[in-house]
């Protein structure tokens, strides 16, 4: 492994239960969180020490969504659709049932708002009305999670049928499909340059693609457990990890190689399982969020 250092910045306490999703705000130093005691926190990495309750809602959340150069917040509250908040009125200015079932992720694409959903289906909401456009539903099992191509010409969709599709942004068809994993896949990510895309999964496996053909171009039996995250460096050299193994791992972006262990042995890292990543602009910040009811702040430096 590279001689990446790591250290503890800060440890955010303040949820009631798991913390399941994380999301940027407008300012660098300030994120969101959510998780399964329905709250939405919004934190101020200068001074950590108490988090701002932006909302409480009645059931878990397993996705937030900030949209992009606005106030706005989109929350996935499971089983009741999506709510759209004013961050700074902190007031629900919009919310919209989609599904009876658990939303597990949400992107903007374009003048539209994505939402993957556990019934399967992926609905395209129009951003300026909170109407929906249009559902597809390519499988009878969940959607798990989406992320657009740096061209936003395609999103690629995860599912718990083990299979990565993509779907066009213009005619919403699905162009692709192809068996990705043993077991669900939980999250996927393009790389900064749009080359390759990375997919994550329950068989604690990472794999690379290469964009547009997605052919296999590499894999890592990465985690003891299943990966329930992915999450890009800013500069696009590295990526890291979170699994259900308690761990978090930084990986070399282009070669899959392994470059630093972060977990409770080595750096009083999370007890459980580790939900979520985001790297903050703030001081490239990594920040995690685990079951342990916990969000923890990590310096990553290196070469």
């Amino acid at each position: 492994m590279s001689p990446l250092t790591v250290s503890k910045v800060h440890t955010l306490t303040g949820h009631r239960d798991c913390v399941y999703t994380l999301e940027r705000d407008v300012a660098e130093t300030h994120f969101f969180s959510a998780g399964g005691d329905g709250m939405v926190v919004r934190w101020d990495l200068r001074a950590p020490e108490a988090g701002e309750l932006i909302a409480q809602l009645p059931n878990s959340i397993y996705a937030i969504h900030r949209i992009p150069h606005s106030s706005w917040l989109v929350v996935g509250h499971n089983y009741e659709g999506i709510h759209v908040l004013d961050v700074q009125s902190k007031k629900e200015i919009a919310s919209l049932r989609l599904t009876d079932a658990a939303i597990f992720d949400v992107l903007t694409v374009g003048a539209e708002v994505w939402v993957a959903c556990g019934d399967g289906t992926v609905a395209m909401v129009d951003s300026a009305t909170w109407t929906v456009k249009t559902k597809i539903r390519a499988s009878d099992k969940s959607a798990r999670c989406l992320a657009l191509h740096p061209q936003g010409n395609e999103v690629a969709v995860g599912y718990s049928d083990h299979h990565v599709r993509i779907i066009d942004v213009g005619s919403h068809r699905v162009k692709h499909t192809w068996p990705a994993h043993q077991n669900s896949v939980f999250s996927l990510s393009f790389t900064p340059a749009g080359d390759r895309l990375i997919t994550a999964s329950r068989d604690a496996r990472l794999k690379a693609w290469r964009w547009p053909l997605y052919d296999q171009t590499n894999e890592v039996v990465a985690h003891l457990f299943a990966i329930n995250h992915v999450a890009w460096h800013a500069q696009g050299h590295w990526f890291a990890t979170g699994s259900m193994d308690k761990s978090v791992k930084v990986w070399d972006g282009h070669a899959l190689k392994l470059l630093k262990v972060i977990d409770k042995a080595r750096h009083a890292g999370h007890g459980t399982s580790v939900n979520k990543l985001l790297w903050s602009s703030f001081n490239h910040w990594l920040i995690s969020a685990s079951d342990d009811r916990s969000i923890s702040v990590w310096q990553v430096t290196g070469p």
